[in-house]
């Protein structure tokens, strides 16, 4: 199983409660919105302690509260893809994409596959909410990740833009060859694009 996770975590008045077991592909977490969909994915990434429970991927333990086992985020090889595209300001598109990348040869097949070569010498505030995503995603797999997370990636953006997030996130679902734990509330979405899916 790529993925085997069962967490449970209170906030506030709140208690998160999540198990499931996926394959390879793209799992959707669904559900609607303040559910703890997100904090399922930072407690995946390491962001999060969960109060109980384990975190296994691709058969490794991440967390596991009974062993005492923990490994750090930057540990886990995680590629988190955040709701906001969350680029450096102060650099231009080639230098977001590289930042973190462990092998920059690969530059130009993930520039390709992604549509993105043309905006390498753009500085952030020049790209539009679709080409912010598809930089934010390009700079996750340049990190060589184990996993990919994605939070509600189609969210802020128009029809055309979502379409156009939609098709590459197909892509890496049947291309990449990298598990896939996707946040949306969006059905039709969900639908789509998930290999499986896991209601919250």
């Amino acid at each position: 199983m790529s993925f085997d996770v069962d967490v449970t975590k209170r906030l506030g008045d709140s208690e998160i409660a999540c198990r499931f077991e996926a394959a390879d592909g793209l799992t959707v977490l669904f559900g609607p919105s303040g559910v703890g969909k997100t904090s399922v994915l930072n407690m995946i990434a390491g962001l999060l302690r969960p109060d109980a429970g384990h975190v296994r991927v691709a058969g490794e333990t991440l967390f596991d509260a009974a062993s005492g086992t923990e490994l750090p985020p930057e540990r886990r090889g995680a590629g988190y893809v955040f709701q906001e595209p969350r680029l450096f300001p102060h650099l231009r598109v080639r230098a977001n994409l590289l930042y973190g990348a462990t092998i920059a040869e690969r530059l130009d097949e993930t520039t390709e596959l992604l549509g993105i070569g043309h905006l390498l010498d753009r500085w952030p505030r020049s790209l539009s909410g679709g080409e912010a995503r598809r930089v934010a995603i390009g700079r996750a797999l340049l990190a060589e990740p184990r996993f990919l997370l994605l939070d509600e990636p189609l969210s802020s953006l128009d029809r055309a833009r979502r379409e156009e997030i939609m098709g590459l996130i197909e892509r890496l679902r049947d291309n990449v060859g990298l598990p896939v734990l996707m946040v949306t509330h969006d059905a039709a979405e969900a639908e789509r694009l998930g290999t499986r899916i896991v209601s919250l």
